[in-house]
């Protein structure tokens, strides 16, 4: 699950080197966390070339109750909610990296080691006139699954095109299993004995 995330300039950086010419609707993005409702800067299609904007983070439940901010990668493609968006309109969300919480509610920080983006799968959808996107979510590799049973399925910067803009290629990716990445805890509970 990936229920929040953060950027810094690094990550706006890193959007213009990735997409060269940026969307008006981008401005100038406001570093620190990034929450669920929240509007947010995403890479997706335009006319076969990678382009950024923001969209909101979360798809209305059908109950009007709540957000879906998360899909299951795994069952995506067979859940109403999300398999239109995984097949036609899927973007990358990019972070500096993302947190997550263990059973006693310590929060952790996750990063690529050695870069400054973490490039997380998505799809978006339009609802009410708004774009927004969920997050594609993925068993937990061993780096993560100390803390979380799952994580964001993180992309390599090399298959970022393939996931927004080739339809056969994606759907391969959605079994992938992200690199390693660093994690951080927030503070260390400190043991006597």
């Amino acid at each position: 699950m990936c229920g929040r995330y953060y950027i810094d300039e690094e990550t706006e950086r890193e959007i213009r080197k990735l997409v060269g010419d940026v969307d008006q609707t981008l401005g100038a993005m406001a570093a620190g966390d990034v929450r669920p409702s929240q509007s947010a800067a995403v890479v997706r299609g335009d006319c076969r070339r990678l382009a950024a904007g923001q969209m909101i983070w979360g798809f209305p439940r059908f109950d009007g109750k709540g957000l879906l901010i998360n899909a299951r990668a795994e069952t995506a493609l067979e859940k109403r909610s999300f398999r239109e968006s995984v097949r036609y309109r899927r973007c990358v969300i990019p972070a500096r990296g993302f947190y997550e919480w263990n059973s006693r509610k310590e929060k952790y920080t996750f990063e690529y080691p050695g870069s400054p983006v973490i490039f997380m799968a998505g799809c978006y959808n339009m609802f009410d006139g708004q774009n927004r996107f969920v997050i594609l979510t993925t068993d937990a590799n061993p780096s993560v699954e100390p803390v979380h049973s799952r994580m964001p399925l993180v992309l390599d910067r090399t298959e970022l095109e393939d996931w927004v803009l080739n339809d056969a290629a994606a759907e391969g990716m959605l079994h992938k299993v992200p690199g390693m990445l660093e994690a951080r805890a927030e503070y260390e509970q400190l043991g006597f004995f």
